[in-house]
């Protein structure tokens, strides 16, 4: 029987030479609490435990995944996002941090976090935006809008495990279309990597996130173009817009919005400093 130290440490240099993780101690560290059922807690202070040959082959597969690119998030079919945890895999767009933008920039422009405002989601996938939002607002209710049945069946679950069923519905739909308003809070993360683009993205993402969750089409604006027409159209008077953008995106699409009749644009940027969401408040 090997060591939890001993297992650690083979699998953190086998990442390393590989050039797999940027972080290949921590993905080890979340491999083996996958295979083992042990905190992570527990395997980083107790090295000299030992596991079981099953746990050890258990683990080895799962390591092999991810010398394969596959990210450690749909491995073991989870995320973190707005320090909630969600369900993912590869029917939904991974939640990533920069997405914390977006919730930030919406909770900045409510006035009234208690007030029974309504909220739809186009291109929910897994649902992170939508329910992060939902658990800040407690008075609000959600709609998430999704083409993709399976995505939806994600969001459903993270809906039910996050004790947001009675607020938080879900529908199939293309953007807006047969949608009816008015919702004061409408958001989305739609696909804005340019068409050309998308097989030459990093392997976890170009292998392992849905196509139709990153093609925007040959400039990437694609989708921009179809979504705020029905944002105008469904947005109460006085709501609020926003939108995540790929860099570069963020002038054309706040070109969109103002060409839409919404009014006070500002382009909020991410950690990194990429202006990366576009918000707008529709004039009345």
């Amino acid at each position: 029987m090997q060591t939890v130290g001993a297992v650690l440490a083979a699998a953190t240099e086998r990442l390393k030479q590989a050039d797999i993780a940027e972080t290949p101690r921590l993905d080890a560290v979340l491999l083996l609490e996958q295979a083992s059922g042990l905190s992570a807690d527990r395997i980083r202070l107790h090295p000299a435990d030992r596991l079981s040959d099953d746990v050890v082959a258990v683990f080895e597969g799962l390591l092999q995944r991810r010398l394969a690119h596959e990210p450690v998030s749909k491995i073991t079919g989870f995320r973190e996002f707005w320090s909630l945890t969600f369900r993912t895999g590869r029917d939904v767009l991974d939640p990533r941090p920069d997405s914390e933008t977006l919730v930030e920039a919406v909770l900045a422009a409510v006035a009234d976090r208690g007030a029974p405002l309504r909220l739809v989601d186009f291109g929910t996938g897994s649902g992170c935006l939508l329910l992060s939002l939902l658990h800040e607002l407690p008075q609000a209710q959600g709609l998430g809008v999704d083409l993709s049945p399976a995505a939806l069946a994600v969001a459903q679950e993270n809906a039910g495990r996050l004790g947001l069923s009675g607020r938080a519905r879900f529908t199939e739909g293309d953007w807006g279309a047969g949608l009816d308003g008015p919702f004061d809070i409408l958001i989305s993360n739609p696909p804005y990597i340019e068409s050309a683009v998308v097989p030459t993205l990093e392997p976890e993402v170009a292998r392992y996130d849905p196509p139709m969750a990153l093609d925007g089409g040959p400039d990437g604006l694609e989708a921009y173009r179809r979504l705020v027409p029905d944002l105008a159209r469904l947005a109460a008077a006085g709501a609020v817009a926003a939108l995540e953008v790929g860099q570069g995106q963020d002038a054309a699409v706040a070109g969109l919005l103002a060409g839409a009749g919404f009014g006070g644009i500002a382009v909020r940027a991410d950690l990194g400093g990429v202006r990366r969401v576009v918000v707008g408040r529709k004039v009345a």
